[in-house]
């Protein structure tokens, strides 16, 4: 069904900008599903703030919301910190779950504590595309089509500028171009079928930066982009995508680092550690779920992560400034 609507639209709060702006235009929206309703301000009745509004509800192009419970889920580095947690908080909200990791013997004790029923698990390389298609057509033998994909894997790479070109391509095989893998994979079957959800665990550094580390802080700029990129392509066709951008967790990752020999790959882990409270990775993974039951795209586990982002934005040169700063009292 169709219903056209004429609305007054007025710009709002462009910075710098304290009241509402005095250009304003009549426009006719089509809403091809109806209930699609803008927010307005309480103050301005019958005025549609453009920079609020939200289109379609959450959910469009699938029935409503993503619902976890029966749902089938791969998680890809977990057999440990993050990548567990999702496991095992998946499986406990009725999911079934393939757990595949680099380790395929940590994947297989994390399934195991899960239960058969309920998880399977193997070993993967997720730079490899054939290793991911092994992945999912497990899934699908053992449980059904993948209706979830956690894209979780991840690694540090080098500090500093990185040494090597061979690190370098490592870092984005497995940082970045695993996600694209899976999406190529993934996203024709859910197009197909009008459902899917894709979840990018990035980092806090692919929105802000992450000192000592180019390697990583690159590669989670550029997850967090595709991430970015999925949603707006396919969010209106069934396919909902979450990115993970958390600060410090206790993982592996954070406290190899904390202990590392080098100077550079120290420097970058006390920086984490320092820059807000270190979370365990299972408050985390009930961040995520609730985010993708919500169908909220960004996942800030450390919500003054937004407050940086913000500030970052709204100052780039007072941003570096400070974060040089920041480098050089941690050094």
């Amino acid at each position: 069904s169709r219903a056209v609507v004429t609305l007054e639209v007025v710009e709002w709060a462009r910075p710098g900008c304290s009241r509402w702006c005095e250009r304003s235009s009549e426009v006719k929206v089509i809403l091809i599903q109806l209930g699609a309703q803008p927010r307005q301000p309480s103050s301005q009745k019958g005025r549609v703030d453009v920079n609020s509004y939200t289109g379609y509800p959450a959910g469009h192009g699938r029935a409503g919301p993503m619902k976890v419970a029966g749902k089938v889920a791969v998680v890809t580095g977990g057999a440990g910190g993050i990548g567990a947690a999702l496991a095992h908080r998946l499986a406990d909200v009725g999911a079934r779950v393939v757990v595949a990791d680099i380790d395929g013997d940590g994947a297989k004790i994390v399934a195991e504590r899960i239960g058969a029923e309920r998880a399977a698990a193997t070993g993967a390389d997720v730079s490899s595309v054939d290793d991911i298609r092994r992945v999912l057509t497990l899934a699908q033998e053992r449980f059904g089509p993948v209706d979830m994909y956690f894209a979780n894997a991840g690694i540090a790479g080098e500090a500093g500028l990185g040494d090597s070109d061979e690190e370098w391509e490592r870092t984005i095989d497995v940082n970045v171009l695993a996600h694209v893998r899976a999406a190529r994979l993934l996203v024709p079957q859910w197009l197909e079928r009008g459902s899917g959800y894709f979840v990018a665990t990035a980092s806090a550094a692919g929105l802000l930066t992450q000192i000592g580390a180019a390697p990583y802080s690159v590669t989670k700029h550029a997850a967090v982009a595709f991430a970015e990129w999925l949603s707006v392509t396919f969010g209106d066709r069934g396919i909902g995508v979450s990115c993970l951008c958390p600060m410090g967790v206790n993982t592996d990752m954070l406290n190899s680092g904390l202990h590392a020999d080098d100077n550079a790959t120290q420097l970058s882990a006390r920086v984490v550690a320092h820059a807000g409270e270190v979370l365990d990775p299972e408050q985390v993974a009930d961040d995520v779920l609730d985010a993708v039951e919500g169908e909220r795209f960004l996942i800030l586990p450390h919500p003054e992560v937004l407050d940086f982002f913000r500030h970052k934005g709204s100052d780039y040169e007072r941003w570096l400034r400070g974060m040089r700063r920041l480098q050089a009292d941690m050094a």
